[in-house]
C-alpha cells in the first residue's frame, strides 16, 4: 500500500468510527485498539514510524481527529455511498479519499 495516498479499507473506517463511538463502527481485536492508541499517542518520530507501518490506520485516524468532515468521510467509506467508486467501475474498494481504488492509486503515483 502507498503510503503517500493510502486507501482506507472499509473494516479500517469502521474501527475508527468504533473508537470515536459512532455510528457504523465496529469493535476491532484487542491489538487493534492498542495500536490506535499508540499512532495518537506517538510523537511526530514514531508516528512518521507508525504511518509507514499502518499507513490506512494512521490515515483514518489522522482524517477523524483533525479533518473538519473526516468522521463523515470514514462513514461513507464504511457504508459503502458515495462518493466512493472509481472511475474504473470498482464499487468494492478500499478507496482512498478521492474516490480511487487501489489499482487506480497505485496507477496514478
Amino acid at each position: 500500500m502507498d503510503t503517500t495516498s493510502p486507501t482506507i479499507p472499509v473494516e479500517t473506517a469502521r474501527h475508527v468510527l468504533w473508537r470515536y463511538d459512532r455510528r457504523g463502527g465496529a469493535q476491532p481485536g484487542s491489538f487493534t485498539q492498542h495500536l490506535m492508541a499508540a499512532i495518537e499517542a506517538a510523537d511526530v518520530i514514531n508516528g512518521v514510524i507508525l504511518l509507514e507501518a499502518y499507513p490506512a490506520l494512521s490515515t483514518a485516524l489522522h482524517l477523524a481527529r483533525y479533518d473538519k468532515e473526516g468522521l463523515a468521510k470514514l462513514q461513507r467509506i464504511a457504508t459503502g455511498q458515495g462518493p466512493l467508486g472509481c472511475k474504473c467501475g470498482d464499487r468494492i474498494g478500499p478507496f482512498d479519499l478521492q474516490g480511487r481504488c487501489e489499482d487506480c492509486t497505485e496507477a496514478a503515483a
